[in-house]
């Protein structure tokens, strides 16, 4: 298949991917809160927010490679932060509430679609804003459910990872909750393709992404941090650590082929 025909026939798949993603968000999701008491509403939403997700990896031929399980229990988990296409990663794997910057409330389509998936909107530098968010995340957390979080709070290029705002990891220390350090990377063509950095807006990278004949990553499920009397400032150096000797462990052995565990997950 050409690269012309490809994105002709993948951009058809996202509309109606998209279309399909209205319909539970604006019926589906309503009608499931109305008939179910609130417990098996949120299994059912988040089951259905799992499926959309897998279907979206499917259009793109998301390639994930896994080393590792997320938290049987409710956690923080924290990840660097390469692209968009993180949610789709992480979020395949377990279900999930995101926090994300409040720019992605504006997306065409995908903010409307985050809003009423319960994503967590965060404002840099608006102290009310991120008090307000710090108390929704803990109220998850008691909640027994999982929050993934971008601690340092923007993208890069894959090759480094940021200082992690401590911030984040407030509402997991207050709540005694797990904290679970995430390792992502992308292979191939998207290595130098899939970060969306600068001044990059969705649909023209989506467009890009589209005309790929598949995206290769790779998820890594590091071991939980003790948070016992840790501070957030202790508590954020090292689950940053903890990715970035990963990812540079896994450069260093994939090369070689040595590494024998991860599991694709189609």
């Amino acid at each position: 298949m050409t690269i012309v025909a490809r994105l002709c026939y993948r951009l058809l798949l996202i509309i109606l991917l998209f279309s399909y993603g209205l319909i539970i968000a604006a019926g589906i999701f309503p009608a499931i809160t109305w008939l179910y008491s609130a417990e098996e509403a949120r299994i059912r939403h988040d089951a259905l927010k799992t499926h959309w997700l897998k279907l979206f990896g499917a259009v793109l031929c998301l390639r994930t490679v896994v080393e590792g399980e997320p938290s049987e229990r409710g956690a923080l988990l924290v990840s660097n932060h390469i692209s968009w296409l993180d949610i789709l990663v992480i979020g395949r794997c377990l279900p999930a509430c995101f926090v994300a910057k409040s720019d992605v409330s504006g997306w065409p389509v995908i903010g409307y679609l985050a809003r009423q998936a319960g994503t967590i909107f965060i404002r840099r530098g608006d102290k009310r804003q991120i008090r307000a968010t710090a108390d929704a995340m803990a109220g998850l957390l008691q909640q027994n459910r999982h929050i993934i979080a971008f601690p340092e709070g923007t993208t890069t290029c894959g090759d480094e990872v940021l200082h992690f705002h401590p911030s984040l990891f407030q509402p997991a220390l207050l709540t005694q909750s797990a904290i679970q350090p995430v390792a992502l990377q992308y292979r191939g063509e998207a290595r130098a393709l899939a970060p969306f950095i600068g001044n990059d807006a969705f649909v023209p990278h989506l467009i890009r992404m589209l005309t790929l004949e598949k995206i290769e990553a790779r998820i890594s499920f590091l071991p939980v941090i003790t948070v016992a009397s840790d501070t957030r400032h202790v508590v954020g150096a090292e689950a940053r650590d903890r990715i970035v000797r990963k990812i540079a462990l896994v450069r260093e052995l994939e090369p070689l082929a040595i590494d024998k565990k991860p599991q694709t997950v189609v």
